[in-house]
């Protein structure tokens, strides 16, 4: 079977029908890339927080899916329960490529003495491009492949809730609430409009602990869940080990889809670099060309106060 073939089988299923099932970006090490799925996570790091993350998905299959993500948040004013926060993801797939740009609010209340508890807002959109030339074509007169989408804009807004302490954390999230339609627009007839996908509201749950087993190690299992119409709802389960407040390694499995490998450092107090692998367990995996998936993460943060960095959180 030629990679030409696969990335044709992908096509088909992309753009034969409406898109019903998983359409947000997915990532291993969504623990380290939160506010992108939960605007309320803004801020909630007490620091300037910068991160990037890069993921390869099923390495070796031409036109599989490649996303980066650059996010910054930081609490604002004195009192600090306003979290601010801008997130950009680039998506891409086969012949397709999808910017998000969204900027992230929060407000964030005590609810006891360690618990808070946030409100966010997400609001802002993303562009959209479509090269039907990297297809393989069966017919050149086709309409719905005659013109190329070129920085299509669809506006977006989310929201999201996220309670935590020290060693707990609760979040529910829509980063997306706008079900926009895409259309290819025909130079030919200003009346009529080929129909091409349908985004759907993805929902988000996620839920984490941290155990404190000695002074030196901390376990963290962690659930995300998440929910789309057309779709199965898909499980991440996760624990990792964190030693030393340095090193981090887990384990974690994506239900039905995916037995990952997690691994993280902590080079300064300021700068984590984390890795992740994704081994699948569908008929996918067993391909010659399939290599896996692989993610890339890295964070830096100003501290507002120099005792913050004494006691890394865990998420």
């Amino acid at each position: 079977m030629s990679r030409s073939y696969i990335l044709g089988i992908l096509v088909f299923l992309i753009f034969i029908q409406d898109i019903k099932g998983q359409q947000d970006a997915q990532y291993t090490q969504y623990m380290y890339n939160t506010i992108s799925i939960n605007p309320a996570y803004a801020g909630s790091r007490n620091a300037i927080s910068i991160a990037g993350l890069y993921r390869d998905q099923w390495v070796g299959i031409n036109g599989a899916p490649v996303t980066q993500t650059l996010n910054i948040h930081s609490p604002i004013g004195r009192a600090e329960k306003v979290g601010l926060g801008l997130s950009i993801v680039n998506d891409k797939i086969g012949p397709t490529q999808e910017t998000y740009i969204d900027i992230d609010f929060s407000y964030t209340i005590s609810t006891s003495e360690q618990g808070k508890l946030a409100f966010g807002v997400k609001a802002g959109g993303h562009l959209l491009d479509v090269n039907f030339d990297r297809l393989n074509q069966y017919s050149t007169s086709d309409i719905l492949l005659d013109t190329n989408i070129d920085n299509k804009f669809s506006p977006n807004v989310g929201i999201g809730a996220y309670y935590y302490t020290p060693k707990f954390y609760f979040g529910i999230s829509a980063p997306n609430l706008l079900q926009t339609k895409h259309f290819n627009e025909s130079s030919n007839d200003n009346t009529a409009s080929s129909f091409l996908a349908s985004e759907r509201i993805n929902y988000y749950m996620m839920l984490g602990y941290v155990f404190e087993i000695n002074d030196y190690l901390k376990l963290k299992p962690a659930i995300l869940g998440k929910v789309v119409a057309g779709s199965p709802l898909q499980i991440d389960a996760s624990a990792n080990f964190l030693l030393y407040d340095k090193f981090t390694l887990g384990i974690a499995y994506r239900w039905s889809a995916a037995l990952s490998g997690l691994v993280g450092f902590q080079i300064t107090n300021n700068l984590m670099l984390g890795f992740a692998y994704d081994w699948e367990t569908t008929a996918l995996g067993n391909t010659e060309f399939n290599s896996g998936s692989y993610e890339f993460f890295l964070r830096y943060e100003i501290f507002k106060k120099k005792e913050r960095v004494l006691y890394p959180r865990f998420f």
